[in-house]
């Protein structure tokens, strides 16, 4: 991986960890989340007549990539919303986690990538402290519970989360190697925001969308910029490394996020949130050596 496209991915990933921060600060998710793609892709919109060169007229197939990545993105969100209501988040947040273990397999099958031994190594290490940041307690019986879990219903949906975004990832990878990662980033947020707005239109939203707003006015305000820079540097380093490494070295963002919770939060940090972490710089620093 270059130090360009490494630099852009982990630049994605403290922007993906602020973004989540303010998510975590606002009241209603769902609705907050769709106020975010809004603000950023009418940032977005207004950018764009100020970049050089003309829009590059997308063919049907390109707009077959982004609709499904934002429909995958989209679904994603969903399913860990529902793995997060319906289970114990020290079970449903490692099984979300298990997109890295498909991701590298989807890379050497669509994409002919092939992965160092020192690559590889990084690969698992970045799995391992994903997977062990949200458990209770490190022991073998623990790190084995969300397996002799499979039946509950927040399992599965984590389960499926994580296969959705390795779908997703494989559509993000294959639109970028094809159309500018500008352009696909844009086109991705508008099918995600069409896809999110009718969501909100259902009944049980009613209400909702104005009451946010005037709960969370500045946290969504703050939050556009912060998105933009999230996805668009994340879908350039896409574009110059192997997606087997660029998502795994994405979840810097865990490191991140823990460090924003201790310093900002005054969340407890906790032995295996610590050691996770730093699994997870461990095998981020192997990547970029692979």
């Amino acid at each position: 991986m270059s130090n360009t496209a490494f630099s852009l991915i982990l630049f994605s990933a403290l922007m993906h960890a602020l973004w989540n921060l303010l998510v975590k600060r606002s009241v209603d998710k769902t609705v907050f989340i769709w106020w975010m793609f809004l603000f950023s892709g009418s940032m977005f919109s207004l950018v764009l007549p100020f970049v050089p060169g003309d829009f590059p007229r997308p063919d049907p197939s390109i707009l077959f990539l982004s609709a499904a990545g934002g429909l995958c993105f989209v679904l994603y969100h969903l399913f860990n919303g529902r793995a997060y209501r319906d289970g114990d988040l020290s079970l449903a947040y490692p099984l979300a986690q298990t997109s890295m273990v498909y991701v590298p397999l989807w890379g050497m099958i669509f994409f002919g990538e092939r992965l160092t031994p020192v690559g590889a190594g990084g690969i698992a290490l970045v799995v391992a402290g994903a997977y062990c940041i949200q458990l209770r307690r490190l022991s073998f019986d623990e790190i084995l519970r969300p397996f002799r879990s499979l039946g509950e219903p927040g399992v599965a949906s984590a389960l499926m989360a994580g296969f959705i975004y390795s779908v997703g990832a494989v559509i993000d990878k294959t639109g970028v190697m094809r159309y500018s990662p500008l352009y696909f980033t844009y086109l991705l947020v508008f099918f995600m925001m069409l896809i999110m707005t009718a969501n909100l239109l259902r009944p049980r939203y009613r209400g909702r969308v104005r009451a946010e707003w005037r709960c969370s006015r500045k946290l969504i305000l703050m939050s556009g910029p912060v998105m933009m820079g999230s996805f668009i540097a994340f879908r350039y380093g896409l574009q110059m490394a192997p997606v087997s490494y660029a998502v795994p070295t994405r979840q810097v963002s865990l490191l991140i996020g823990v460090l924003i919770g201790i310093i900002f939060l005054g969340e407890r940090f906790g032995r295996i949130r610590i050691l996770s972490a730093l699994t997870i710089l461990g095998g981020v620093f192997l990547i970029r050596l692979g």
